[in-house]
């Protein structure tokens, strides 16, 4: 069981389960014990803590009353997790892991790092901890006394490590970038002189002297205003430095490629990519810019990496990883920066932005550039992309993004899910690095095993959780992380919950990468309104759709010419529930295509579909928008209204046409179907099963016939 103070509260289970601390003074009281890092608290003072002056008659026993209930919360969530819980003289304790022992534990290893590539990526893992402002729920409730102290003392160790972050970052060259977001922090904290030494340090290297000695300035007057005093001897010597241009100030001759610049190696085997690897190798060299497109989590940044190592060889100039994610989307301009500084190269190296830069610094210069992470800032990307390959003939591009980058020349290779095999074998691996090996049963199959050959079950188990998580990487990975506290076949009996349960497991990476909502959260940002609309409806289809179907139920139906007095009251209904998110059905299928290319919709065999965690997403969606009901309205209609007309067909030469039609669609009718009798349209449940009759015999399913006849 963990705990996370550095924010809001929060309590997590070993299966990754948020837990639920009942009671005001019950959730102050653990953070009171928490905020002391496994010290005994003594009860007087919890006490005065939780109550003040106005206490119980009987404290003691209130306070104990207290105790055991977080004990018992505790004990609910993880059986045995009440013992963390400690009765102690003259009180009690905790002892637990806290992301505040982790930030802590992170800054305890900078005394033995000296470089600044090094230090960064230290400093960026300990920062990467924090929420929000430590202990966050708990400025104005109980039990404030007594975390204030631990709260203040951890709020300046961030300040403290954010400026040594900043520092390093400086030391590596980052000066442009650090600008805007020193000049945040200095705004936030006016009074403290890191923030403001450095921002002019960054101010200065990017040629902003006037800038830089303006920010002395400001300070200065309100340190003069506010406390009546003057800057301290540290900043005044670094303002008298930058009046006189010493040369300390300069950013060092022989500026090392940063941090994650240059092609990171692999922490773990690339599991079923060989095809795809030796695709991506067999390109010709005329081949320049190559975009792996797929969803997020399936694997493109990964196996971009592992063909660039293998290409390396073929650039004398370098291969450089350029990281795209952390670019906000509103600050396009910063992706010329991020890829001049992969490439190391600094301001004062040719004049003009940053695009012009790049390109005088490649020249005839032979270098491949990874650019990973494209989506949201495709537009940016795709113009220096062309733009770098027209003036550097030497230079070749390998992109990931979850939509092509649209430009002239561009190989397109779409990275599919693992397929059923390869997902078993990556979930046997990453379960075995979580503690929990997996190993093969009987005929070679994968299942789970304390040391020994595994039950059918397991295999079993083990073959639904790569189904249901459509052998996404990503899900896979957390969900072997789930696999020591669960097992496999609880786990596979959980997926239907699979947000809340692969919520935690990865603490490396983009923050977008460390749960499964997180990765699709990404890609939903991304899209526009009416693009939103359509996916979160297209989430009802069972079965997948044709491109008639999705512009059916995914814009108000019309009354049908013809049609039965029951259908224009369905569409009379549809349309006076409307919450204003409607769409034109012509409009369906130039966003669907839009869906495609931006890997969340599937187009296979003139059918579209979600995938499995993309659809229990689009629900989740879809509830949200109070529309779930109406949308599973259109959805029963349409799919009735599709059997009624192959009923009329049942005889004659279209007959066969229709029987195909009803076997493409018979996850969507039986969904239609349970659709219909949970909304209480015992008409429409009617209908569809009255017209499906001739088709049920003809197929040989009289007893599935008899079965939802029943229903």
């Amino acid at each position: 069981m963990r705990f996370a103070v550095l924010g809001p509260l929060e309590v997590i289970a070993a299966d990754g389960r948020a837990v639920a601390v009942p009671e005001r003074k019950v959730r102050a009281l653990l953070a009171g014990l928490l905020a002391h890092n496994g010290r005994v608290v003594p009860a007087e003072r919890l006490i005065d803590g939780l109550w003040g002056p106005e206490r119980p008659g009987n404290p003691l026993g209130a306070l104990r009353a207290k105790v055991s209930q977080l004990r018992r919360a505790l004990d609910e969530a993880e059986p045995g997790a009440r013992t963390l819980l400690a009765t102690r003289a003259p009180g009690y304790l905790i002892d637990a892991d806290t992301d505040a022992h982790r930030f802590q534990e992170a800054l305890g290893r900078l005394g033995s790092v000296a470089e600044p590539a090094e230090r960064a990526a230290l400093l960026a893992e300990a920062l990467a901890w924090w929420r929000g402002p430590a202990f966050a729920d708990f400025s104005d409730l109980p039990g404030e006394p007594l975390v204030r102290r631990a709260a203040l003392r951890l709020e300046e160790q961030r300040l403290t490590a954010l400026e040594a972050y900043a520092d390093a970052r400086l030391a590596l060259g980052q000066d442009a970038a650090l600008v805007g977001e020193l000049t945040d922090l200095a705004a936030q904290h006016p009074l403290r002189e890191g923030f403001h030494s450095l921002l002019m340090r960054a101010l200065y290297r990017s040629g902003r002297q006037a800038d830089a000695l303006d920010v002395y300035r400001a300070f200065r007057g309100r340190m003069r205003d506010d406390l009546g005093l003057d800057p301290g001897p540290e900043l005044a010597a670094l303002h008298q430095a930058i009046l006189e241009h010493r040369p300390a100030l300069r950013r060092p001759a022989h500026v090392p490629a940063p941090a994650g610049g240059r092609l990171p190696e692999p922490l773990t085997d690339l599991v079923g990519r060989s095809g795809a690897l030796r695709d991506l190798l067999a390109l010709p060299g005329t081949a320049r810019l190559v975009t792996l497109t797929g969803m997020g989590g399936v694997g493109k940044s990964r196996l971009a990496l592992a063909a660039a190592h293998r290409m390396a060889s073929g650039f004398p100039d370098g291969a450089h990883l350029v990281e795209l994610s952390a670019v906000p989307a509103t600050l396009s301009p910063q992706v010329a920066e991020a890829v001049a500084t992969a490439l190391g190269l600094r301001e004062d190296q040719g004049a003009g932005e940053p695009g012009r830069r790049i390109a005088a610094a490649l020249g005839t210069r032979r270098a491949l550039l990874v650019l990973d992470n494209c989506e949201h800032v495709v537009e940016e990307v795709a113009a220096l992309a062309g733009s770098l390959l027209g003036a550097a003939p030497g230079l070749r591009i390998i992109a990931t993004s979850r939509e092509p980058l649209g430009v002239a020349g561009e190989i397109v290779r779409e990275v599919p899910p693992l397929d059923a095999e390869s997902a078993a074998r990556l979930l046997t691996l990453r379960a075995a690095d979580a503690g929990h090996p997996l190993t093969a049963g009987d005929g070679g199959v994968v299942g789970v095993g304390d040391g020994g050959v595994v039950g059918v079950g397991d295999a079993e188990a083990v073959a639904v959780i790569c189904r249901r998580l459509d052998g996404i990487p990503l899900a896979l990975e957390l969900a072997a992380a789930r696999v020591p506290a669960l097992g496999v076949r609880a786990l596979a009996e959980r997926l239907d919950d699979r947000f809340r349960l692969l919520s935690a497991g990865r603490r490396g990476g983009p923050a977008r990468q460390r749960t499964l909502r997180a990765a699709i959260d990404w890609s939903w940002d991304m899209l526009t309104g009416p693009e939103r609309v359509v996916l979160r409806r297209l989430a009802v289809q069972v079965g997948g759709c044709t491109l008639e179907a999705a512009e059916r139920i995914c814009a108000v139906p019309m009354p049908i010419p013809g049609g039965t007095a029951a259908d224009a009251e369905l569409a009379a209904k549809a349309q006076a529930t409307g919450n204003g998110d409607e769409l034109d059905p012509a409009d369906v299928a130039d966003l669907l295509a839009r869906l495609v290319d931006r890997s969340l919709v599937v187009r296979s065999g003139g059918r579209y579909r979600l995938l499995e965690s993309v659809a229990a997403y689009g629900v989740e969606r879809l509830r949200e928008a109070g529309e779930y009901d109406r949308v599973l309205r259109w959805y029963a209609t349409y799919y009735t209204q599709l059997a009624e007309c192959a009923e009329a067909y049942r005889t004659g030469p279209a007959r066969h046409r229709w029987a195909g039609r009803l076997d493409a669609e018979t996850a969507n009718v039986r969904g239609a179907l349970e659709a219909a009798m949970s909304l209480g349209e015992t008409g429409l449940a009617g209908r569809l099963t009255g017209s499906l009759g001739w088709y049920w015999l003809q197929a040989g399913r009289q007893a599935q016939a008899t079965s939802l006849a029943m229903r």
